[in-house]
């Protein structure tokens, strides 16, 4: 029924690379240097260029018009010396085979940054799900997870959320889960659940308040408070909101935000207020208008936007949006990677060069995994925290990699990015050698 395989290698048609295919080779490159740059082992270095597997199948669905559709989809599982695979499933257009093995790969080197019993993995089905009905989305959604079932489990793989994925996407997960495995109640098996379902207290705000608290940490360490710092924010959803928020709270002003705008030629558009914009004002606008970018300031370009004076820039929207276009006017003091992969290879050069620090992602935005780790441990032991409990964990917990990161860029002297791989693959490189593997 299903056309599943393992799959290792894959070119785009006439014989040009994907996108994605190239920011895998970049990664690699990364890796690699970063090795070598800590003195890790070429056999290290060959094992965790690769993911372990890769999982290609074709879902057959049901449409409503009585024809039946296959949706190519992929699972990746880049390393589990440390523990299962752990990463979400998104539902996109845009997914590809070589997007889930970047994916994947920097989602162990975020796990292992935690210190955290688990490896890398990621998933992802080519589908607009706009254009599905409810009732063909939850059949994409089961069958997802029948394609993929040998491959699933607590202590295998645990799929969570991710881009067009939600909670409500995770219940139709663990139901056919359970009706597949002769109903074995192991909701342990996905995270992002609905707490009614098994889901975790305090998980929608957790990635925001990581990037806070990266932020928070940075200014402790260079002997500053928050209070009248200024920062620019790229994108307003869950991530960007919360972190807003609470910098608000500790007495940054929000100066700028750039968000989407289906009436702008470039899909997006940006506000800018020097006396701060108001958390609230935009989160009303938001809800009744569709659009935080519905209140009364002043209208700045997009590169208006990037090129702010300001002590903070927040890309917490889309990736590649800090390239070699317009890194060069980039005049913030610190960048922090809030979204997954916000600056490309070519940018990251260029705010080296200007002696800007960037915080990466796979520590800015954390939070999220973080606390899934935590519905996960709730959900084996069965053993229930409110969420006062899950923010002081959390706050524990990401403020020891914090510093961590912050120690390792010093004793190496390199950049955050670079430091936050060397402690990653340090620790997978030890579970590996325990394990005899090297």
């Amino acid at each position: 029924m299903y056309n599943t395989k393992k799959v290792y290698f894959e070119f785009k048609k006439e014989g040009n690379m994907t996108k994605a295919y190239d920011q895998f080779i970049n990664l690699q490159k990364k890796l690699k240097e970063v090795s070598e740059l800590a003195g890790f082992s070429k056999s290290f270095y060959e094992i965790i260029k690769e993911p372990e597997r890769v999982i290609e199948v074709n879902i057959p669905v049901k449409m409503d018009n009585g024809t039946s559709k296959c949706f190519k989809a992929y699972r990746s599982s880049h390393n589990t010396a440390l523990g299962p695979a752990k990463g979400g499933v998104r539902f996109d257009e845009s997914v590809t085979y070589d997007e889930v093995k970047v994916l994947s790969t920097l989602m162990s080197l975020k796990v292992a940054l935690l210190n955290l019993p688990l490896g890398g993995g990621k998933g992802g089905v080519v589908v607009d799900p706009k254009s599905l009905s409810e009732r063909e989305l939850e059949a994409l959604s089961r069958g997802f997870v029948r394609a993929m079932n040998n491959y699933l489990g607590p202590r295998i793989d645990i799929p969570a959320p991710d881009m067009n994925t939600n909670a409500k996407i995770m219940g139709y997960f663990v139901d056919e889960y359970i009706a597949l495995n002769g109903g074995n109640h192991d909701i342990a098996t996905f995270t992002g659940k609905g707490v009614e379902m098994g889901g975790s207290l305090g998980r929608s705000e957790a990635t925001g308040f990581g990037v806070y608290l990266t932020i928070k940490k940075y200014y402790e360490k260079i002997g500053q408070s928050l209070e009248g710092v200024t920062f620019a924010l790229q994108g307003f959803g869950n991530v960007g909101s919360f972190a807003a928020k609470y910098l608000v709270a500790d007495g940054a002003k929000l100066i700028a935000l750039n968000s989407k705008d289906k009436n702008a030629k470039s899909g997006s558009s940006a506000i800018f207020d020097e006396n701060g914009l108001s958390i609230k004002d935009l989160e009303k606008a938001r809800k009744e208008t569709g659009s935080a970018l519905n209140i009364e300031a002043k209208k700045i370009t997009n590169e208006e936007f990037f090129a702010l004076d300001c002590d903070i820039l927040i890309p917490a929207a889309m990736e590649n949006v800090i390239d070699e276009t317009n890194a060069e006017d980039i005049k913030a003091r610190l960048v922090v990677e809030a979204a997954n992969g916000p600056v490309t290879e070519n940018g990251e050069e260029i705010l080296n060069k200007k002696n800007i620090p960037l915080i990466p992602d796979i520590l800015a935005n954390s939070g999220g995994v973080l606390v899934s780790h935590y519905e996960w441990i709730q959900n084996i032991t069965g053993s229930y925290w409110d969420e006062k409990e899950v923010r002081e964990k959390q706050e524990k917990d990401m403020s020891k990699a914090i510093e961590e990161v912050f120690e390792t860029a010093e004793k190496y002297k390199v950049n955050f990015r670079q430091a936050a791989f060397i402690l990653s693959l340090s620790r997978i490189e030890k579970a590996l050698k325990l394990r005899g593997r090297i």
